[in-house]
């Protein structure tokens, strides 16, 4: 496998009970739960389509795709970056995110992240790997900003991620819409999953794992443009933005989703990670943090409430 990733082409040209034991019998670098991994984030596909792990085969050749993903860095290195830290314990830290920062690196970054501004501050995340790379819990998309929390050590880290496998752990984003959806307040429950003719985007699927997104309009303006509160119950990759995308009221600034050539010119997408509430992963108590939206946010709702 090269640092690049791979792409594997099979065809199947006899019957299976199950796809993951299947590819498992060809495929013998990768473990079982290896693939499994692979096929419920949406990286296998049987004739263009998203599989499951017990999906049959008939043997009729059927095309099988396998996109193996690049491994993650084996060092990462520290940065001295400049970190807006809102809240900080010897256990954990609370970060605000700006806009235009990777949260960790990837194919092709190596340097600039979040996760190298951290291990820059808090040296002691080298040692903390545990289920996650040195203390990252959760993530925010490249053009999004707002608040996140980070662990310090790896009992922390443990107790975080159980609670946002539980989702017991609040986040609310403010966004702007190019449009208002119906109703005014409600909730999008649509799987999501890999699109499988873009590999770098996601998109509603059947096939999809399930996703839930609560919205409230919090303010309307001239244009049709949409201020929302947003809470999601599941954080899967681009979720807010898939799911408003699907009601036809995308995120203003998605080029990816929405549209090419935004209305308004932004540099960004208008979503912010305002709130996030969680138990302190020491002794349990409530906790909230907020981060308040960035100026060049504010600069466009000033501009919208002066139409």
């Amino acid at each position: 496998m090269s640092d690049g990733g791979e792409t594997i082409d099979l065809v199947a040209s006899e019957p299976a009970d199950r796809l993951d034991r299947w590819l498992s019998e060809r495929i013998t670098r990768l473990t079982r739960a290896q693939i499994q991994t692979l096929i419920r984030d949406g990286s296998v596909t049987v004739d263009g389509r998203i599989a499951k792990p017990a999906a049959k085969l008939k043997g009729r050749g059927e095309r099988i795709r396998i996109v193996i993903p690049p491994p993650p860095p084996s060092e990462l290195i520290p940065d001295a970056l400049p970190l807006d830290v809102l809240y900080e314990e010897p256990s954990f830290a609370v970060i605000n995110k700006p806009a235009g920062m990777i949260v960790h690196p990837g194919a092709g970054v190596d340097r600039g992240t979040l996760a190298n501004g951290l291990l820059a501050r808090y040296p002691e995340l080298a040692m903390v790997k545990g289920q996650r790379r040195h203390g990252i819990v959760h993530r925010l998309d490249k053009m999004t900003s707002g608040v996140m929390v980070v662990a310090r050590t790896e009992m922390a880290l443990n107790a975080l991620i159980k609670q946002f496998a539980a989702h017991t752990v609040s986040k609310h984003y403010i966004a702007l819409l190019e449009s208002a959806p119906k109703p005014d307040a409600g909730a999008i429950m649509l799987p999501i999953a890999r699109d499988p003719e873009h590999r770098t985007r996601m998109a509603v699927s059947h096939s999809g794992r399930p996703a839930i997104t609560h919205y409230r309009v919090i303010e309307t303006f001239t244009g049709g443009y949409a201020l929302v509160d947003v809470r999601i119950e599941t954080g899967r990759t681009h979720q807010i933005r898939v799911h408003f995308a699907h009601m036809g009221c995308p995120v203003v600034g998605d080029t990816t989703y929405g549209f090419r050539k935004p209305r308004l010119k932004l540099g960004r997408t208008f979503l912010h990670a305002a709130r996030l509430a969680f138990d302190h992963p020491d002794d349990g108590h409530r906790l909230e943090f907020v981060a308040p939206l960035p100026d060049e946010l504010e600069r466009v709702l000033t501009r919208l409430r002066a139409i």
